[in-house]
């Protein structure tokens, strides 16, 4: 059974719904990052990042134990391990690999920082503020012209490049996204979310979700105590 060190957050969520989609037998360990649980030795032994999710297989490729962080990386392993949800077909392959790479170098970070300065930052400042919502506009601009033709994010089969991309969209009113500007975005967003297995999956550690007020949390993964600790 695969243990995930996961919390309910648009990363975490990406790896809950790959498992849920593949039917793959999993154990969910949370890891509270607002209390600091990421800085656990423990932890940090499989994610030298201090960030969530990671995974450890028992039942790794060679038949020993692995473990992975990073949730790109561990999509595409799931993928492998499975035969699910990444073409085999070396053209419709690296389709899906670039939009799982806009995923992770646009859509997460961008959309990470927009969420900071809109809601977390203590001060607001116009120019982040202004920078990153536009950004935000941005990309979903690029992933509505990319909806208009062809049916998923990928290509014309569901795949990681979904899974990966769907979970950072839901708080769309957090980033300043007015859906009404991207129709086939829309379209594609509702399709996804009333996929069975996706449903499962954000249900995954969703009575720990909660807004980060405290001052205790916001120095544990903004402040100073995430610096401290390395």
């Amino acid at each position: 059974m695969i243990e995930v060190y996961s919390w309910p957050t648009p990363n975490g969520h990406k790896v809950h719904i790959m498992l849920e989609e593949c039917g793959l037998p999993y154990r969910v360990i949370p890891v509270d990052i607002g209390a600091g649980d990421q800085f656990a030795a423990s932890f940090l032994a499989i994610s030298p990042n201090n960030k969530i999710p990671a995974i450890v297989d028992p039942d790794g490729p060679d038949g020993k134990p692995i473990s992975l962080f990073e949730s790109g990386a561990i999509l595409l392993y799931l993928a492998g391990k499975t035969g699910k949800f990444l073409p085999q077909s070396t053209r419709a392959k690296y389709e899906v690999l670039e939009w799982l790479m806009f995923q992770m170098g646009g859509v997460g970070p961008m959309l990470g920082q927009a969420h900071h300065f809109r809601i977390y930052a203590p001060e607001k400042i116009e120019y982040a503020v202004n920078r990153y919502t536009n950004e935000a506009r941005r990309l979903y601009g690029v992933m509505n012209k990319r909806l208009a033709a062809s049916t998923y994010i990928g290509g014309p089969e569901y795949s990681i490049a979904d899974i990966a991309i769907f979970p950072w969209l839901r708080s769309w009113k957090n980033q300043g996204i007015d859906w009404n500007e991207f129709p086939h975005l829309k379209g594609w967003f509702d399709e996804i979310g009333k996929r069975p297995a996706v449903q499962r999956g954000l249900e995954v550690l969703a009575e720990h979700r909660k807004v980060l007020t405290d001052d205790k949390a916001r120095d544990v993964l903004f402040g100073a105590t995430q610096y401290k600790r390395h």
